[in-house]
């Protein structure tokens, strides 16, 4: 691989953790995964959000936080990179679509003290798929607290995201992948374009590509 830590951020029910996985077991890449089925507020959230947003959020913070801080500052001289299914920068993206504004203004100084403590990842890798597609992909794994998500939510985390790198410095390396069109889960074929397009030497910037 061309990186020695990469990303994989997307929407809820993106794939991340299915490619981030089997890159790590193809390629002996040591795996960072979210510990989010820990959150006991998620259920709740997704019933009450406007009563469970700023705990919800708060909990993930400090939960990301510890699990980088930690895995990312450990060595592992048998694994060739790391890879992981988030990045830090998915806490402050929610959160400004779920918090009022006094509490996001609260929040990001909590997350500013944070973000400068984590390592940056060579490649930010982000996973587009139409909330359509997402909603499927959602269904399909069947998480109890989950089936209640509405398409808004989907699409304002979305615009999340396209906010957050719009902003993005000129030296980080941010991939947008549009996987509508593929399955990288299920389709070898798709796996290995998935992976040929990440390993690819690129420059700072963003990047948008459509296998």
């Amino acid at each position: 691989m061309q990186y020695n830590f990469i990303a994989i951020e997307g929407n809820i029910g993106a794939g991340k953790t299915s490619l981030s996985t089997r890159i790590a077991n193809d390629f002996n890449a040591k795996l960072i995964l979210e510990e989010f089925e820990d959150n006991a507020f998620l259920p709740k959230f997704y019933k009450e959000p406007d009563k469970y947003a700023f705990p919800l959020e708060m909990t993930f913070l400090a939960s990301r936080y510890q699990q980088l801080k930690d895995k990312l500052g450990q060595q592992d001289l048998f694994k060739d990179f790391t890879i992981s299914d988030y990045y830090i920068v998915k806490s402050l993206i929610f959160a400004k679509k779920t918090l009022p504004s006094d509490e996001y203004n609260l929040y990001t100084r909590f997350f500013n003290i944070i973000f400068t403590q984590i390592p940056k990842p060579d490649l930010l890798v982000y996973l587009y798929l139409e909330t359509t597609n997402l909603q499927a992909n959602i269904h399909k794994r069947g998480r109890p607290y989950e089936m209640s998500i509405e398409n808004e939510y989907l699409d304002k985390i979305q615009e999340g995201y396209f906010e957050y790198f719009k902003q993005q410095p000129d030296n980080q390396r941010v991939l947008i992948i549009d996987t509508n069109n593929i399955d990288f889960v299920n389709n070898n074929n798709d796996y290995k374009k998935i992976v040929d397009i990440i390993n690819r030497p690129y420059k700072p910037g963003i990047h948008r590509i459509i296998p």
